[in-house]
């Protein structure tokens, strides 16, 4: 696992962000939300709550984490379960996306989990989404995840860090390629 590297500047961001956060939560615009305990964290951007008797798989809304196969996914992964495993949330949520998830804003003692895992340098902004979020998180999100960079915190330390959904694509042509390669080879 990759040491993590937590400068002291991260605390004054942590301060000083902390203050906008609270003021920009949009949990009344989204149409409806449920609190439970987190009782998994799948990677470092879905989670399975528990609200008895249902267990609900979300995506977290506005990040994109690194896979739990690609570079900086197991510290992601080990940053989400860090803040939140085994602890209460709220989730706001308005859709479900292609693999059936709730794509949410998870709420933690009054803290943005996708910010945070921003903060910590554990993802990326993800725009993919953007029409589901409050145009003050897309802001504070991409300021946030610039801010990373800059300080090169978590996967920023990396020279050349992939985003997740490059990797995902170019794990979905290298699978399409094996599938042809295979048929070609049975003919």
């Amino acid at each position: 696992m990759r040491h993590i590297r937590r400068p002291a500047s991260l605390q004054a961001l942590l301060a000083l962000t902390s203050v906008v956060l609270l003021l920009s939560l949009p949990l009344d615009v989204m149409a409806e939300s449920f609190s439970g305990k987190v009782i998994e964290v799948v990677d470092g951007d879905t989670i399975i709550v528990l609200d008895e008797p249902h267990q609900h798989k979300v995506k977290l809304l506005g990040i994109d984490a690194p896979e739990n196969r690609q570079p900086y996914g197991p510290e992601s992964q080990a940053m989400l379960a860090e803040l939140i495993a085994g602890e209460t949330v709220v989730v706001a949520f308005t859709e479900r996306d292609k693999q059936k998830r709730l794509i949410g804003k998870v709420i933690f003692k009054g803290q943005d989990v996708s910010y945070l895992q921003l903060q910590h340098g554990m993802a990326w902004s993800y725009q993919h989404h953007q029409k589901l979020q409050e145009a003050e998180d897309r802001s504070l999100y991409v300021h946030t995840e610039k801010l990373a960079r800059k300080l090169k915190i978590g996967l920023w330390a990396d020279k050349w860090p992939q985003a997740p959904w490059a990797f995902r694509k170019k794990a979905e042509i290298q699978r399409k390629a094996a599938i042809k390669s295979k048929a070609a080879h049975s003919q």
